[in-house]
């Protein structure tokens, strides 16, 4: 198990980012958020097995079209209880 958070920079508002995070974590079993940060930015918190977070991670540096990503800051944080993966704001 394995919880990062994620910092996104480049267009990756209103282009259905969230959206497109939430829906793969989805797919692949990953919990944690994910929301918009004032300046254009996008924010996530993912945990689950090290294979699918990094799969995950592989999708958000892509992103759904439309989107250009143009940075990504991951840093490993301590993992607590999360039940669900969810577009916060």
């Amino acid at each position: 198990m394995i919880c990062v958070r994620v910092r996104v920079s480049g267009r990756v508002q209103g282009v259905s980012y969230r959206n497109f995070t939430r829906s793969h974590a989805a797919e692949l079993g990953v919990k944690g958020w994910v929301q918009n940060l004032p300046g254009g930015g996008v924010e996530a918190l993912l945990q689950g097995e090290r294979k699918k977070v990094g799969e995950l991670l592989s999708l958000m540096k892509e992103g759904p079209a439309g989107a250009l990503v143009s940075g990504m800051e991951v840093s490993e944080v301590p993992c607590r209880e999360i039940e669900e993966f969810k577009v916060v704001r």
